[in-house]
């Protein structure tokens, strides 16, 4: 009587043992329900659910899942701070900011990819693709770009900002309620009313309400590609502090060297995003000795008074630390006990810290060559 059936994987362990009530290892969801919630499991279940190959239940997966409806619950409290009783009027589109637009770009390409998943059965896919928008775009970077258009923006800056803020967050709930229906009903019930999709005293439910569509008409790729120069500017100064020991809480100068316009564009979300205290924009780079990160046609350097004596001595200090920490990985690694008698995922983390150990004492040694 039907005409499509749908056959999922095996369920195995952690261990990709079969599951059976003889070894114990058979997992009770209403218990696993009771942990970490009925949501964070649907959307586990999901998201291995990959075609091809059995699928291995572990307890860390939902774990992150439960991770990830509480960001999901803290970023939609974020938004309803900065949107309830503000002006959320339509604006002209020169208001909207290329941050804006990146994030429009990115929800139509995300309601594709749902759109497509869900017709080939490929709920893991539907499942990653939600996880990495509302995770990694709009919560890690487009609220905190956001952050800085309402604190500088023009006010009709600041309503398109707050108006893409409640209505992309709408959508997603919409998007995600088959998988996650619960925290999205609860959410959807205020976000709806904040974002004009339903007057506060008409009932209904997300579950009915229509499903995203993509429109690729709302597209912008000028507005994608100067997002992606922003995001690497901002991890290039990102990696710069991390490279000069700077504590986080340090706010300090950075100078610019590129194209004029778009560096002064991008000035605010820098200074916000990578705790700048000032962004200078030059012609060329002063010769200072500091090191310096190239982004494209860029070049950027942080403007920070240092002793180089105990820098040096600092470094050196460092140095030796991670010549001890590789020497004590390799010879774990050489002993062929260890190898033939540890358990393979100790061994390929073992492998994984003198990976790191020796990434990290090149960039030590090239920052102490630089000082001389």
């Amino acid at each position: 009587p039907f005409r499509k059936v749908y056959i999922h994987a095996l369920v195995r362990d952690a261990e990709g043992k079969k599951m059976s009530k003889s070894k114990g290892n058979v997992v009770d969801p209403l218990t696993l329900m009771m942990q970490f919630g009925t949501d964070s499991l649907r959307f586990a279940v999901c998201a291995m659910e990959s075609q091809g190959r059995d699928a291995r239940f572990s307890e860390k997966r939902i774990e992150g899942y439960r991770n990830f409806v509480n960001k999901l619950w803290n970023a939609s409290r974020f938004v309803l701070m900065n949107t309830e009783g503000q002006d959320l009027s339509e604006v002209d589109a020169s208001a909207q900011s290329f941050v804006d637009r990146w994030i429009i770009s990115q929800l139509q390409r995300l309601e594709a990819d749902v759109a497509r998943g869900f017709a080939d059965y490929r709920f893991d896919n539907v499942a990653n693709a939600l996880y990495h928008f509302v995770w990694d775009e709009y919560c890690d970077w487009y609220l905190e770009l956001a952050k800085v258009q309402i604190q500088s923006g023009t006010p009709e800056q600041q309503r398109a900002t707050r108006r893409t803020l409640i209505r992309v967050l709408e959508a997603v709930l919409r998007l995600l309620h088959p998988i996650t229906p619960f925290i999205t009903e609860e959410l959807w019930q205020k976000v709806s009313v904040v974002a004009g999709k339903r007057g506060a005293d008409e009932i209904t439910s997300v579950s009915i309400q229509p499903f995203p569509r993509s429109n690729p008409a709302a597209i912008d790729d000028q507005a994608s590609a100067l997002f992606e120069q922003l995001r690497a500017q901002i991890d290039a100064v990102r990696a710069l502090r991390s490279e000069m020991g700077l504590a986080p809480s340090a706010r300090v100068p950075l100078v610019a060297e590129g194209p004029q316009a778009a560096l002064r564009l991008n000035a605010p979300y820098l200074a916000g995003l990578a705790r700048l205290s000032d962004v200078d924009v030059v012609q060329t780079l002063p010769d200072a000795g500091a090191p310096v990160q190239v982004v494209g046609d860029t070049r950027l350097m942080l403007k920070v008074e240092i002793d180089v004596a105990a820098e040096c001595a600092r470094l050196d200090k460092e140095i030796a630390r991670l010549d001890g920490e590789i020497g004590k990985a390799r010879g774990k690694l050489a002993n062929e006990s260890f190898v033939a008698r540890a358990p393979a995922a100790v061994v390929d983390q073992e492998k994984q810290r003198l990976g790191t150990f020796e990434e990290t004492l090149g960039q030590v040694k090239a920052q102490r060559a630089r000082l001389g």
